[in-house]
């Protein structure tokens, strides 16, 4: 007599059956009936007749378990369970694959969504959170990990072809958005990195320039490092070519922020049969005013439309809380110069022998570096300052607030001027991944590597954990804690280690608390009752300074 259980998997949900059976022999054939249906005993009922059974021989046995068996705190798993079963559902852990170096690169995304930093601090993370027994994996420590990102970088285009596979089995994309950032770099050492157009304002510090190409939805597709003085539009070559040969192809367009598709891009994407959905500039927009191609009366809240004879589509539009962001911030400045006349004429008041124009060059400094030239100088009567405000200079200038053109060659069967607007919009999602990436949850930098290979993994590591981010977010939208918040509260949840006679046997989960219940509900994930202690010990080949130790 024994007791068998299993657990199957449906529709993400995990449903475990507990059989009382017996064995027997029948014209020479062992088979198998069922006594009764345990399903519905508690864990400890069942883990009860379990011993009883392994004991039947001898009941007496049971009294010496108690000094037998000993309970201790085990590591955490609540979090990395959880992070796991998402990643599972995503189709993350089968891209990755089953092999070592699979999982020891679904443990580097795991670790980067519960605790952002170097692969030296993964394998720290790693032995509290019990990363060898929940991915079953033998020990490792932080070279098997770089020389990971070397492996994660090799086979970067197959798992990214596995996921796409995994979210679209039949249908191809017709929609790409795609956008870049740049990364700055501590240190110098970095293959990629150099000196460019730094969107973080950190100058004096090389960078390197990420390219992020998603679907309709915002759901990053793949992730592209470049060296840091790539310009913007000589990275859409790479996008075209994945979205023609390995994304599927067909009637595809790509939207792209302005500045990112020009002429040779438009070219490259004509020879593909694609279309794109773009921005335009704010000279190339006073340009076509000039040329008439289109009037400024037709910049209003409600979207308006110019297709030319060539077939381009322009849509137009004034953003009313836009334009009165910019009149605002202009006021502000003007505001601030004005205290800095203020400051000077009460130096003059107090010093008779400063000179004026020395006053009048600082002010005339102050307008130049905040922009105003164009409409506002400083000027000096009787040792006092004042400025000097031309209306038609500020109206000439502020004639474009809040007014963009984006630019198409679809026509109007295929996407209506609503649809082209919605659909460039829809690049926030973009700047939202890159800004979860970047700077919030997941934080890319900074970059513990040198070599570009390892650089690439990296980046690779970050976007796979950010769809799990995501996935999480969308799950936990309705509670009242971030991502990070919910996932600190899922590693509380800790194992009971059960040891028997010194050795570490098991670790069981106890029943969690009502807030960790509620997270792993909303994020449809059933933790098991227990995970077995494969007693593998993880530990880092570099140790921690004894100055740190002190301090």
């Amino acid at each position: 007599m024994y007791i068998d259980s299993s657990t199957v998997t449906t529709n993400g949900k995990s449903y475990t059956r507990v059989l009382l059976r017996e064995s027997f022999r029948e014209e020479g054939k062992v088979k198998h009936r069922t006594i009764a249906n345990l399903s519905h005993c508690s864990e400890e009922e069942i883990q009860a007749m379990r011993l009883a059974l392994r004991h039947k021989g001898d009941l007496t046995q049971l009294g010496n378990l108690e000094s037998d068996l000993t309970l201790e705190q085990g590591p955490s798993l609540g979090a990395v369970l959880t992070i796991h079963s998402v990643a599972a559902r995503l189709g993350i852990s089968d891209a990755l694959g089953p092999s070592r170096e699979g999982k020891l690169a679904l443990w580097q995304v795991l670790a980067r969504v519960i605790d952002q930093g170097s692969r030296l601090s993964a394998v720290r993370l790693a032995d509290k959170h019990a990363a060898c027994d929940v991915l079953e994996l033998n020990r490792f420590d932080e070279d098997d990990l770089y020389e990971n990102l070397d492996w994660l970088t090799e086979n970067q285009a197959s798992i990214e072809d596995r996921l796409f596979q995994r979210r679209n089995p039949e249908t191809k994309l017709g929609l790409f958005l795609y956008d870049v950032t740049s990364s700055y770099l501590e240190g110098t050492c970095n293959e990629l990195g150099a000196f460019g157009y730094n969107r973080d304002g950190k100058t004096g510090k090389r960078q390197v320039v990420i390219g992020l190409l998603c679907n309709a939805e915002g759901v990053p597709l793949s992730i592209e490092v470049f060296p840091g003085n790539t310009v913007d539009t000589k990275t859409m070559a790479s996008q075209i070519r994945k979205a023609a040969d390995r994304f599927g192809g067909g009637d595809v367009t790509f939207v792209g922020d302005r500045g990112m598709i020009k002429g040779p891009q438009i070219l490259d994407l004509a020879d593909e049969d694609f279309h794109y959905i773009t921005a335009i500039t704010k000279p190339q927009i006073e340009s076509l005013v000039k040329q008439e191609v289109m009037q400024l009366d037709l910049f209003a809240e409600d979207l308006a439309e110019i297709t030319t004879d060539e077939g381009i589509r322009y849509v137009l539009r004034r953003n009313p809380v836009r334009a009165a962001e910019m009149a605002q911030a202009r006021q502000d400045k003007r505001r601030k110069i004005e205290g800095r006349v203020a400051c000077q004429n009460v130096y003059l008041a107090e010093h008779p022998r400063a000179d004026v124009a020395v006053a009048v060059r600082k002010v005339e400094q102050a307008i130049k570096r905040l922009r105003l030239s164009d409409w506002l100088s400083a000027s000096a009567t009787d040792r006092t300052l004042s400025l000097v405000q031309s209306a038609e200079a500020l109206a000439e200038e502020s004639k474009l607030d809040g007014c963009y053109c984006l630019k198409t060659d679809l026509n109007a069967e295929a996407a209506s001027k609503e649809l082209v607007h919605a659909r460039y919009k829809s690049l926030a999602l973009v700047e939202w991944a890159f800004r979860t990436c970047k700077t919030t949850h997941l934080e890319m930098r900074p970059i513990h590597v040198r070599l570009a290979s390892r650089t690439r993994g990296h980046a690779l590591v970050v976007m796979l954990a950010y769809r799990i981010i995501a996935e999480l977010a969308r799950c936990w939208q309705h509670l009242d804690q971030t991502v990070a918040e919910g996932i600190d509260e899922l590693a509380s949840l800790c194992a009971v280690k059960v040891n028997v006679k010194g050795r570490p046997q098991l670790n069981r989960i106890p029943q969690p608390r009502e807030s960790v219940r509620q997270l792993l509900d909303d994020a449809n994930v059933q933790l098991p009752s227990a995970v077995v202690c494969r007693g593998e010990k993880v530990t880092t080949k570099r140790k921690l300074p004894s100055r740190r130790k002190v301090h």
